[in-house]
């Protein structure tokens, strides 16, 4: 069974740092584009970071661009999200997807998805 699991969620202050990780399991994530998702109630899942199976295409949104690194370690089978210099903005549900077009994996097409871990930016 494929499945994907986040943790590291939680409650920061602005400014603040969280690092989200993503198990994978039921299959090797190293013939897969990898990437994080996040969403808010009432808007649409968007696609924030991603990178190929090799790590040789990297692509970040432009609202987290210098403040996110995607890192993955197909050893463990494991994706990363180190956040820096959070803003309230980036409150949301944050969800891992794995796929293996890279061309589909932040169109949202055809994903695997996790089930999320909530990241709320407060003071």
């Amino acid at each position: 069974e494929v499945q994907l699991v986040e943790s590291g969620g939680g409650l920061v202050q602005p400014g603040g740092s969280l690092r989200l990780s993503c198990v994978a399991s039921g299959f090797d994530i190293s013939s897969f584009s990898m990437g994080w998702f996040r969403q808010v109630p009432g808007k649409e899942r968007e696609g924030i970071a991603g990178l190929t199976s090799q790590s040789s295409l990297i692509h970040y949104d432009d609202s987290v661009k210098g403040r996110f690194n995607i890192s993955r370690d197909n050893t463990k089978n494991t994706l990363y999200l180190q956040m820096n210099n959070l803003k309230s903005d980036d409150t949301a549900m944050y969800y891992c997807a794995a796929n293996p077009r890279w061309s589909f994996l932040l169109r949202g097409v055809d994903n695997n998805w996790g089930q999320g871990t909530q990241v709320t930016v407060s003071s």
